[in-house]
């Protein structure tokens, strides 16, 4: 699996799982909104929305995951088995790159970008 490959699978699913702390961020570089109203945003969509936001990136990986293979000619569950070293290692990989790319993503690149803009401490 190339890199290239890599980031296509768990682009948008991390770009996903992020929205709730990345949207109050886009509104306020934007100035759509002022910092308070995104910091009153990000407290309702991270503390009591965040399970939402990442269930919704994780059904977007396995979506992926699944159009990945299927382009690669794995339809059948004969040929899920015939490929299944493959499969799961794929599949392992992607979620490991995933929860790291999200640990990035989210708590140093966005938390740095929230303190920055004074959203959130």
């Amino acid at each position: 699996m190339k890199l290239k490959e890599v980031f296509n699978l768990t682009g948008l699913p991390i770009f996903i799982a992020s929205l709730c702390c990345l949207a109050p961020i886009v509104l306020v570089l934007f100035g759509l909104s002022s910092i308070t109203f995104a910091a009153s945003l990000t407290n309702i969509l991270d503390r009591q929305y965040q399970w939402v936001f990442i269930l919704a990136g994780l059904i977007l990986l396995v979506i992926s995951l699944v159009l990945y293979f299927r382009k690669r000619g794995v339809c059948t569950i004969d040929q899920a088995k015939k490929h299944s070293n493959e499969i799961i290692n794929k599949v392992l990989l992607a979620l490991i790159i995933s929860a790291v790319l999200y640990t990035f993503f989210f708590y140093i690149f966005l938390g740095y970008i929230g303190r920055v803009l004074k959203i959130w401490n």
